[in-house]
């Protein structure tokens, strides 16, 4: 492992600590570490999330779910911002490369001041919403852009992922969870998730036109210039967006919102041609 992982002092400060302790509690369970997310693409700053998945042999016992909870907790108190924003996922080195309905629940951790670990769903790379595709873009993201923090790289134990794959998922999420926005405008109120959900639409067009995966940062700026106005204010007020999300998003902003969804649905054939 590189003695600074990330272009970020604070990040690498809090890694420093987490990396040895989640060896040293795995023992021989542990395989590797990766990060993911805007660590690896780009664009990370203080209101992303530290992204991160740890490959295990096996599912993990309780004894060893407890220990993690401990230093979870312990590192939470470190002094730094970046301490809390920690999202990370145990997930089996099976589990990577196969999705499984039946045994979906794996060990994870979301960010912010006193969450806990769980066993979940993990979310995925893309969208953060458990499902099949989740494993196509987790699995993409790792491949293509997982940065190596201790152990070998992800390509000697996930198979490739196909372009096509990719667009698969891409169209999957549409239907299965964007379209349903429509009939629920409820979710896209708070400030921080309409900035998100218009982000990961343009992330999720990027894909189905390039059969690949970037981040939200180059996909914003991606879909500003390709789809031009009103378009790129709707999506230049989301990026700014993400620095309040505790704010309220204005009724003009969610209906601008909703009409890009509706957009974006009608033309998710010709963007994924």
């Amino acid at each position: 492992m590189s003695s600074e992982p990330t272009p970020s002092p604070e990040v690498n400060t809090v890694l420093k600590t987490l990396i040895p302790d989640v060896k040293n509690i795995l023992g021989n369970q542990f395989i590797g570490m990766y990060l993911y997310g805007s660590l690896a693409y780009g664009g990370f700053d203080q209101d992303s999330d530290v992204d991160y998945v740890v490959v295990t042999r096996d599912e993990l016992a309780d004894e060893l779910f407890s220990a993690l909870q401990v230093m979870h907790e312990r590192i939470a108190t470190m002094d730094s911002w970046c301490a809390t924003q920690l999202e990370g996922s145990y997930i089996p080195q099976h589990a990577l490369q196969t999705y499984d309905p039946v045994r979906v629940l794996h060990v994870h951790i979301d960010r912010g001041l006193n969450e806990r670990l769980q066993r979940m769903q993990i979310k995925d790379a893309l969208t953060s919403r458990a499902w099949w595709g989740g494993w196509i873009f987790l699995r993409a993201v790792l491949l293509e852009n997982g940065i190596t923090l201790d152990g070998p790289i992800p390509a000697t134990f996930i198979s490739p992922v196909s372009s096509d794959e990719l667009k698969q998922a891409a169209h999957a999420t549409l239907d299965g969870w964007v379209e349903p926005l429509l009939r629920d405008p409820d979710q896209i109120k708070s400030r921080g998730y309409q900035s998100y959900f218009v982000l990961t639409l343009c992330r999720l067009l990027y894909t189905l036109e390039h059969g690949r995966i970037t981040s939200k940062q180059a996909a914003a700026r991606w879909t500003q210039e390709r789809l031009g106005e009103p378009w790129s204010s709707l999506v230049e007020h989301a990026w700014s967006g993400r620095h309040n999300p505790g704010a309220q998003a204005s009724p003009g902003e969610v209906n601008e919102t909703l009409e890009f969804i509706r957009y974006v649905l009608e033309n998710k054939e010709e963007d994924g041609r």
